[in-house]
């Protein structure tokens, strides 16, 4: 781009990250940008083509566009949650949590569904200002299976989970954080399942030595992002928490296609 496209391209990403457009803002149609910014129309494709590539900004119709993040479906109304007449335990310890619940779906016969309560989750995904994400490769007996993961681990009673995210990073991979930011809480499988996971992302972060907490740690290696679809294809990313926050970074990264 020219040095006026250069100049209206950073005005209009200046309306987006100073909230001046917000989410879901509709931006001036291309006629009104022409003559308010000065560039010819051709120009100014270009740069909405670049914001919508950097993911800033999205086509919305023929030629208009909406600021990225916006929701436009609304939920429906009128709608009736499971009713809950009691419950029971069937096993109970410092990991895990089985209870038979009483239930009574919106018409439909009442019957015991079981659930199966797990400990509440902090998972970060870091990267370095060369787009890396740091990751463990690790083996799980479980699944019996190495694969590439990202630090997490279990929120204390009592804790902040972004205190849990930054401390688990540390433990883990002997990198601290310069900075972490939420970005979702999800349930990994929320038929049965109750087990909130906190996804953190966050970028820098400062070698202050070895892996302290050595039941978890396992090889630490800066893994570029533009590998992770295929790993994926591959089967060697583990766990739905990483799989989660490296989906976000990818949706969320300019070079990423649209």
């Amino acid at each position: 781009m020219g040095p006026k496209s250069t100049k209206v391209y950073s005005t209009i990403r200046e309306w987006i990250t100073s909230g001046k457009l917000q989410p879901g803002d509709k931006l001036p149609s291309e006629r009104t940008l022409s003559e308010d910014l000065e560039i010819g129309r051709t120009a100014l494709r270009q740069v909405l083509a670049r914001l919508a590539a950097e993911r800033l900004i999205r086509a919305h119709g023929r030629s208009a566009y909406r600021v990225a993040g916006g929701v436009s479906v609304e939920p429906p109304e009128g709608l009736e949650p499971w009713k809950i007449h009691g419950e029971r335990n069937l096993y109970d310890n410092r990991w895990v949590k089985l209870d038979l619940v009483d239930v009574e779906p919106p018409g439909v016969e009442r019957f015991e569904h079981h659930v199966v309560t797990l400990h509440h989750v902090a998972i970060s995904a870091v990267l370095d200002d060369e787009d890396r994400v740091l990751m463990l490769w690790r083996y799980r007996f479980v699944p019996q299976q190495w694969g590439w993961e990202l630090p997490g681990g279990i929120v204390d009673p009592g804790e902040d989970a972004q205190t849990t995210a930054l401390r688990e990073v540390e433990e883990e991979t002997g990198w601290r954080p310069d900075s972490l930011e939420h970005v979702v809480t999800y349930q990994p499988m929320v038929g049965m399942v109750d087990s909130p996971h906190e996804i953190y992302v966050g970028r820098g972060a400062q070698r202050i030595g070895e892996p302290t907490d050595l039941e978890e740690a396992g090889h630490v290696a800066w893994v570029p992002l533009a590998d992770i679809p295929g790993l994926m294809a591959k089967g060697q990313l583990m766990g739905s928490g990483t799989l989660v926050a490296l989906l976000h970074l990818l949706a969320s990264s300019p070079t990423s296609a649209p």
